[in-house]
């Protein structure tokens, strides 16, 4: 997985591109899973996505995903889940101080970010881990979120 991690980085704007377009498609389909129900399609869709986001980006499905604003380098690989940028312990070779044979994932996310086309939202501040949404599917959170109906509309 870890070398499956650092390749994904390595063409981080190629799945940007992959991204932008899978998004409007996990939209679009919201009269789908309205109608069956977003709570039922929960488990599924889950699966799913926890299948392809661990196999590309080592991801841990923490339901609340950034991985187009981290140069698609899951901060949750961070052994102190740090989700703001590096802990101040990244090693002089560019490594994590507590896992010294791996590569911090923040210095991977900068390098990520840097070949995206949107990777200025590296310098976004992400909101707290939110645990409680852990295993859910934050396909399904995207889609619900663009198609609900905006406050005063």
């Amino acid at each position: 997985m870890y070398t499956m991690r650092l390749w994904v980085v390595r063409y981080a704007r190629a799945f940007e591109f992959v991204y932008r377009c899978f998004e409007p498609v996990m939209v679009r389909l919201h009269p789908l899973w309205k109608s069956v129900g977003y709570q039922r399609a929960e488990k599924p869709v889950a699966v799913l996505e926890k299948f392809s986001k661990e196999l590309l980006f080592d991801c841990k499905m923490c339901g609340q995903c950034i991985l187009s604003s981290t140069g698609m380098s899951c901060p949750m690989n961070c052994p102190k889940s740090m989700r703001n940028g590096p802990c101040g312990g990244v090693l002089q070779n560019g490594n994590c101080e507590v896992q010294p044979e791996m590569r911090c994932v923040w210095v991977e996310a900068w390098a990520g970010s840097r070949q995206m086309t949107r990777g200025d939202r590296i310098n976004e501040v992400q909101a707290p881990v939110d645990h409680r949404k852990r295993g859910s599917s934050s396909w399904l959170r995207v889609a619900r979120r663009a198609s609900d109906p905006k406050p005063g509309e």
